[in-house]
């Protein structure tokens, strides 16, 4: 497959170690980067375009859309007339104000996907199994996600006051660098009949981007509450699911479930980095296969970028 890169970030890595791992011996991918300048450090294995007319003459197979969020929606407009598909990083955009885009792609069957990479881990899918099996229904009670991490300490050796995660001009924030956790909220449990929250900047690591949010999603019997933060010295992701003769607690770093005796009761040794080859692996298979829909289109992922907008700011 021919394959074109607008963004050639550190997000771009994964999905470049992903194609690599995935590709056949015989007929390895080939890469391509939509490059702003000549002096850009060149990248092994990916060849440089300068011009957008001259990328789409290469008829890539797909478009990996991996540049800054505020930079996504001028990047799908420059090639939503090729009809090619689109592998879009997640979020779709820095705010849900390109609905007459969203609509346009739509129209015209092009096939879309967001990258959530999450939605192929392998706890989570244990979980929707469970849920969307009918030997076995449950009651739920609530629902709580958390996500806490240590911004600083992401990428060691850079300043992550300057990082795009830490600027919200060019689209970062915590409730859009972990809007996955309310994507998989969504995909698990459906669309919430309402949702609001609360964001905030202002903690100790002194960035100008959100750097804590706390949602709630309402369901006709159950809320889900969902609070991500950068400044949580160690990293904890988990989702507790609290059932009406059970709890569940789903440890997303360590791949493992849990009920409330702490008996396991599913445990993988997939990583979350391993996610990506998964991810990579089924939209390769679904371009191949021709088809016009995924898992979560650019219509879904607006929605879900309308939920993380929902949001009351006090700083």
């Amino acid at each position: 497959m021919k394959v074109l890169i607008i963004g050639l970030g550190s997000i771009a890595s994964k999905h470049i170690d992903a194609l690599r791992k995935i590709q056949v011996a015989s007929a390895p991918h080939r890469i391509y980067a939509l490059r702003s300048s000549r002096n850009a450090r060149p990248r092994e294995g990916v060849t440089d375009i300068y011009s957008i007319d001259e990328a789409i003459k290469l008829e890539p197979d797909f478009i990996i859309i991996s540049n800054p969020t505020s930079m996504h929606a001028d990047a799908i407009r420059a090639v939503a007339h090729s009809g090619i598909p689109l592998m879009i990083e997640k979020p779709l955009f820095e705010a849900p104000t390109h609905d007459l885009l969203v609509d346009c792609i739509h129209k015209a069957d092009t096939l879309t996907y967001v990258a959530c990479n999450l939605r192929f881990l392998h706890c989570l899918n244990f979980v929707d199994k469970h849920l969307r099996s009918k030997a076995m229904p449950r009651r739920i009670n609530e629902v709580n996600i958390y996500c806490g991490s240590s911004l600083p300490g992401w990428r060691p050796g850079s300043d992550y006051r300057k990082s795009y995660s830490a600027t919200p001009e060019m689209g970062g924030g915590v409730h859009l660098d972990l809007i996955h956790e309310i994507d998989y909220a969504c995909h698990l449990f459906g669309m919430p009949r309402h949702a609001t929250g609360v964001c905030r900047s202002g903690s100790s690591i002194g960035i100008r981007a959100i750097d804590y949010a706390n949602y709630t999603l309402v369901y006709d019997t159950f809320c889900a509450n969902i609070t991500l933060n950068y400044y949580r010295p160690d990293y904890r992701r988990t989702m507790e699911i609290v059932f009406a003769d059970d709890i569940w607690t789903v440890d997303l770093a360590a791949n493992t479930v849990t009920d409330r005796s702490g008996k396991t009761i599913f445990s993988s040794q997939q990583k979350i980095i391993d996610t990506y080859t998964d991810q990579m692996i089924y939209f390769t298979q679904i371009v191949a296969g021709h088809r016009i829909t995924s898992i979560n289109d650019i219509r879904h992922a607006n929605d879900i970028l309308k939920i993380a907008s929902k949001y009351e700011r006090f700083d």
